[in-house]
């Protein structure tokens, strides 16, 4: 029983193209990552929008400063989501607008500037973007752009196979053993939000695991009777009843979801639920012993957008968008075939 997180353990979905070998993050602006937001600030409202870009700082660090130098109480700060520490990115922050005079603290953040600024009516939550926009260099790559582009075609084709990165896992990739522990036991070490983050690790293993099953049993592309699908364009989930929404499956119009196990969510039925509980038999788990999470389904793929390959002198640069919750290395892993580790500090593409 393996609860170590090995991403040699996934399947490529491009396994038969060779990949461009190569090194990420030599320096930090060789990550760049900016959020697309839900929506913008409206210009009216309570509520000051920052758009912050940041170097060699995690979005904590951000939140900690704007708590602790700014005096704005914890709960009224907002953030769409994490990004990474050794990275060059752009995100929201939100504040509430009577500490608008207190600002120019900012310039005492290094590697944190400024770029924009409005108002709007709520405060920003977690969640509240579409995705992130990448552009992200690759040293030392072989074999030119066109064994890049030869990868990206088939995923823009067939979607992203959509797999938590090593971020998701701890140092060793040892968090969903100490999930596990928590589960099992029903208590541990640690602050509530360190429990939680824990199990959530654990979510993320066995769906990374149903995602390697449904590759292996030829369902990656497939939606099957009894699967939860979620709709790309419009964010949907339904039971799949009718056989032929297969058909739409193989357009990329929808895709099967697996399961984050907890107390609600909506559960697969027949042969889709079989190979759910093939995963948890692995490990000798059940529904129920998730119960004090809430639950989620995620989509096995996600439609790659937007991208480009270019050839510069110091190596290949990418350019692309996910939606949100996705992971830039499951994509840089299709590309480089080689694993990229997580980053210290790293936090990019998790979700809320």
């Amino acid at each position: 029983m393996d609860l170590v997180y090995r991403p040699g353990r996934y399947p490529f979905l491009t396994a038969g193209l060779p990949g461009v070998g190569g090194a990420i993050r030599a320096i930090p602006e060789d990550f760049q990552v900016e959020e697309i937001p839900a929506y913008r600030p409206s210009g009216k409202g309570e509520h000051l929008y920052l758009f912050l870009e940041k170097e060699g700082r995690t979005t904590r660090e951000v939140f900690e400063f704007l708590r602790d130098e700014l005096g704005v109480p914890e709960k009224e700060i907002g953030v769409a989501g994490l990004k990474d520490k050794r990275a060059r990115t752009r995100q929201w922050f939100s504040i509430p607008r009577k500490y608008e005079d207190a600002l120019c603290l900012l310039e005492n953040l290094k590697g944190v500037r400024l770029l924009e600024a409005g108002l709007h009516t709520n405060k920003l939550r977690t969640g509240h973007l579409k995705g992130n926009r990448f552009r992200i260099l690759i040293r030392n790559a072989e074999g030119g752009k066109e064994r890049a582009e030869a990868i990206l075609r088939v995923l823009e084709a067939q979607g992203l196979p959509n797999y938590y990165g090593p971020q998701r896992f701890g140092l060793g990739g040892l968090n969903p053993l100490k999930g596990y522990e928590l589960v099992k036991k029903g208590k541990g070490r640690g602050s509530p939000w360190l429990k939680r983050f824990l199990v959530g690790s654990l979510q993320s293993l066995l769906f990374n695991d149903w995602v390697a099953l449904r590759m292996e049993r030829g369902l990656y592309a497939a939606v099957i009777p009894g699967d939860w699908a979620k709709k790309h364009a419009t964010g949907g989930e339904f039971l799949v009843e009718d056989p032929k929404e297969a058909e739409r499956a193989l357009r990329l119009e929808i895709s099967a979801t697996g399961p984050l196990f907890g107390k609600k969510y909506p559960e697969a039925q027949g042969e889709a639920r079989a190979l759910e509980d093939e995963v948890l038999a692995r490990y000798d788990l059940r529904r129920e012993e998730f119960s004090a999470r809430r639950g989620a389904r995620r989509p096995i793929r996600v439609p790659l957008q937007d991208w480009r390959v270019e050839e510069a002198p110091e190596g290949l640069w990418l350019s692309f968008s996910l939606p949100k919750g996705s992971y830039a290395t499951s994509l840089l892993r299709e590309v480089m075939k080689v694993e990229v580790d997580a980053p210290e500090g790293g936090e990019e593409g998790q979700e809320g």
